[in-house]
């Protein structure tokens, strides 16, 4: 029973250690961007910002879009995002909707846009 039990986890153990990199088959595009406003914009932006979401989640190859807010600093927001691959990602920032969110917004911001685009690590 024990050397079963041992070659079992020596099986288990190599099944890992050459298993596909799970990122290197993983398109997606995973982007978080942290919007900083200032106090005096808190409400107007957290509006253009709520449109943007919900104009954003009909992207072709949008997977999922949220607007996340904190709670005691109400000007500061964090955009989390998932796309199909990088030419939805790049679709979605040609779209009329992202241009035009950008061009509103930008006199409202306390700081440049913070955008990071990043793919799935395991």
């Amino acid at each position: 029973m024990r050397l079963a039990l041992s070659t079992f986890l020596v099986f288990a153990a190599s099944l890992v250690a050459f298993a596909p990199d799970a990122s290197a088959q993983d398109p997606r595009i995973y982007v978080v961007t942290h919007v900083d406003l200032m106090p005096t914009y808190a409400a107007d932006g957290a509006k253009l910002l709520k449109q943007y979401a919900i104009d954003s989640r009909h992207d072709k190859g949008s997977v999922r879009f949220e607007v996340l807010g904190e709670p005691t600093r109400k000007n500061h927001f964090t955009i989390v995002s998932v796309w199909e691959n990088q030419a939805a990602f790049d679709s979605h920032l040609e779209a009329g909707h992202t241009r035009g969110f950008r061009e509103k917004v930008q006199p409202m911001l306390g700081g440049p846009l913070d955008e990071r685009l990043h793919t799935l690590f395991e």
